[in-house]
């Protein structure tokens, strides 16, 4: 974000919030209609009952976007680990960590929906109080030349981070594919979504704020996978780096946690509607869906190997924003079964459809690789569910 917006940063987190916000009212009132782990599969299933390729091709792109944002967190967990570790210039430090990472919560999925709750809850408690430390020591040592000129990357650049960091805020989403493990859903999934966004968009503001507060841009660019470490040490010194570290390897074990458990969810329910093989919805013992647990944990790692940081990110964010306006298009074809507002769908269908325009159009201009390579990817998806669901049902 900051590498685009400069000092327009928090400004691109609080747009890619408002942007989060209009998305999530769709995915709100489509998992209070369908009760299903499915989420966006099953909303697009409802949608075009005679289109069976459109809710399918979705769902493989969904699945391959949660393996993107699982590696997406892993190299960033391992970045922050190996700068703990002291050697963060350490290429081998990072694979290591971030392998290591995503097979512990591989193991703590396979042991089911209970212990990858209480895990979750205890990682999420306490990086929220690391960081609540961080912007609170980090905001008495802001200096305002810092902040200023405020648009120093044009006036565009801030709408346009904040299409890029999209998947920042994709963790609401997750949220949709437990629906059948959440009590009294017709008040905790609004609850979750709404509070969810609300809580993230406060911490990533805040911490952008200090960050940029503390340090000039140039520095922050060059420290990019940890970039928060530094902009720690003029409030904290090193104590402080490492708190935020810590905090770091924290939050994005939490993401990985709950991707691995909302991907595998939803992945073994595609596999019951026979639009994967079935073998993804194989349970073990604990009711987890072990293969996909697996399979996603594998292709994750793969995608953690092969990919920088940026191509990830891109990835990722584009993948669920047009999954998103595939779900804002859903939930108005079925407006009147969830009961939603059309001009509430239309401003979140509006919000990421410019959203993606921006962000195509930066590709296009700085990483035209980086766009061919996802257009190919997402081109490939495409004709590997038509193949897979052609033999399955051979009259589709």
């Amino acid at each position: 974000a900051v590498g685009i917006a400069g000092r327009a940063a928090p400004l691109a987190f609080g747009i890619g919030s408002l942007v989060a916000f209009a998305a999530g009212y769709s995915y709100i009132k489509l998992a209070l209609c369908f009760h299903s782990d499915g989420a966006s599969f099953t909303y697009l299933e409802k949608a075009f009952p005679k289109s069976p390729n459109v809710p399918g091709i979705a769902g493989w792109i969904v699945i391959v976007g949660y393996v993107g944002t699982l590696a997406l967190y892993a190299f960033t967990f391992g970045a922050y680990g190996a700068h703990l570790l002291g050697d963060p210039g350490s290429g081998a430090a990072r694979i290591v960590l971030s392998g290591g990472v995503l097979l512990f919560f591989m193991t703590v999925n396979l042991l089911g929906a209970k212990t990858s709750g209480k895990t979750e809850d205890f990682i999420v408690y306490t990086k929220v109080i690391l960081l609540g430390i961080f912007v609170v020591a980090g905001s008495r040592t802001i200096s305002a030349n810092h902040l200023t000129p405020l648009f120093d990357r044009g006036l565009t650049s801030p709408f346009v981070a904040g299409a890029l960091i999209f998947v920042a805020f994709e963790g609401f989403q997750l949220i949709t594919n437990a629906v059948m493990e959440t009590r009294d859903p017709d008040v905790n999934v609004p609850r979750g979504i709404y509070g969810s966004i609300a809580i993230t968009s406060f911490i990533y503001i805040g911490v952008a704020v200090v960050a940029i507060g503390n340090m000039n841009i140039q520095t922050l660019v060059e420290a990019e996978e940890y970039a928060l470490a530094v902009a720690a040490k003029p409030a904290l010194g090193e104590a402080g780096a490492v708190l935020v570290d810590i905090a770091a390897l924290l939050a994005t074990s939490s993401a990985i946690n709950a991707t691995l458990f909302g991907a595998s969810r939803m992945l073994a329910e595609m596999a019951g509607e026979n639009r994967v093989p079935q073998a993804f919805n194989f349970k073990n013992r604990t009711a987890a869906p072990w293969v996909a647990v697996v399979v996603i944990t594998g292709l994750g790692l793969l995608f953690t190997l092969v990919s920088g940081l940026d191509t990830i990110a891109t990835f990722s964010s584009l993948t669920f924003l047009l999954v998103s306006i595939a779900v804002s298009v859903a939930n108005y074809r079925l407006r009147r079964q969830t009961r939603s507002s059309a001009w509430l769908i239309a401003l979140g269908f509006t919000l990421m459809t410019v959203s993606v325009s921006l962000l195509l159009g930066h590709l296009w201009t700085h990483q035209p690789f980086t766009l061919i390579w996802v257009a190919a990817l997402f081109g490939g998806i495409a004709l590997a569910e038509t193949f897979f669901f052609s033999r399955v049902i051979p009259d589709a």
